[in-house]
């Protein structure tokens, strides 16, 4: 399988994109890559690969680059010789599987919108981002795709997370948590009202309302949100998980025993940041449109591009596209 990947995205461009290709490659042989960009930029980048990985590894030219702060929208309709946006057209044309870049968000949704196209029957894509929570993953979307919802885009999101999850984890029904201000029935606004009767009867694990709370002790396996919420739910648990890692620093350095206590706890650490590391699972998959477009995280390092290279992988060997599509015939 061929999958184009923007070697101009993200904060470690191109390094981080092209070293991530071959760690890729070497994992797995049965993946092929076509690193989008300048082909002076990213060869410096790629001449160590053996030759059985560097033989997987096309470069696709491309001058122009989507940075982080232009307009998303109308960069990537205008820069249409973008290593993103000729990414994009590589799935729209099926010449690649699937597109992954560390880039713009903005961008990377336009262009899944703009250029590979919604799948018929989903009004709006949603950003899934999986969550480390006490007792397992969770999905949480939207994270930013669509900042404002409507109750059918809500629904549509929690058809697209169960399935997504359901590929992944091989659960036959996920459960499904509507994100609102409390759990009773009787909280919401109306578009959180609304969403909740077109899950009840929807068919789908529907388990109610989740709270801020529930989210990190991984009540439901997928939880829905509009965008605007799920983006800054996102970004305040990066900030806790900051403020932890600093105050550990700090009480580490306050003494000689809790130096001694640190040494002896450093395995069971270990383990324990083990199971938050992003780079694990490396992208986040922008569900709703016509091909596989996934979201690394804008500071992605190799072994994170990697990741997100594989997540690609798998959703295609399990074709979670073509099941979208399924259920929505159905």
């Amino acid at each position: 399988m061929l999958f184009a990947l923007d070697a101009m995205g993200g904060d470690k461009a191109p390094e981080a994109p092209c070293k991530g290709a071959v760690i890729a490659c070497g994992e797995d042989e049965s993946l092929s890559v076509a690193l989008v960009g300048p082909r002076g930029a990213i060869e410096a980048h790629i001449k160590s690969a053996s030759p059985s990985v560097r033989s997987r590894i096309h470069i696709v030219e491309a001058n122009e680059v989507i940075g982080m702060g232009d307009n998303p929208s109308s960069s990537m309709r205008s820069k249409k010789n973008s290593s993103l946006r000729v990414a994009m057209e590589m799935v729209r044309s099926r010449e690649a599987v699937g597109c992954i870049s560390a880039g713009n968000t903005g961008a990377i949704v336009a262009g899944g919108v703009l250029v590979v196209g919604r799948i018929k029957g989903i009004d709006r894509p949603g950003l899934a981002v999986p969550i480390p929570s006490l007792r397992k993953t969770t999905l949480l979307l939207d994270v930013g795709a669509t900042v404002r919802c409507k109750a059918l885009n809500l629904y549509q999101f929690a058809r697209m997370g169960s399935i997504y999850m359901s590929s992944i984890t091989g659960l036959d029904a996920p459960s499904l948590g509507l994100f609102s201000n409390g759990s009773e029935d009787i909280k919401g606004d109306e578009v959180i009202s609304e969403a909740r009767e077109m899950l009840l009867a929807s068919g789908l694990n529907f388990e109610g309302f989740v709270e801020g709370k529930d989210v990190p002790v991984g009540r439901t396996d997928v939880v829905v949100c509009d965008g605007f919420t799920g983006n800054a739910l996102i970004k305040f648990g990066e900030g806790i998980g900051e403020l932890v890692k600093t105050l550990i620093r700090e009480e580490l350095r306050s003494g000689i025993l809790p130096k001694v206590g640190a040494l002896l706890m450093t395995p069971a650490l270990k383990k324990m940041a083990a199971r938050f590391e992003y780079e694990k699972n490396g992208g986040s998959p922008l569900l709703g449109v016509d091909g596989i477009v996934i979201k690394a995280h804008g500071n992605s390092r190799d072994r994170a591009i990697a990741g997100a290279l594989h997540v690609a992988s798998s959703f295609a060997g399990l074709r979670g596209t073509e099941r979208i599509k399924e259920s929505l015939e159905l």
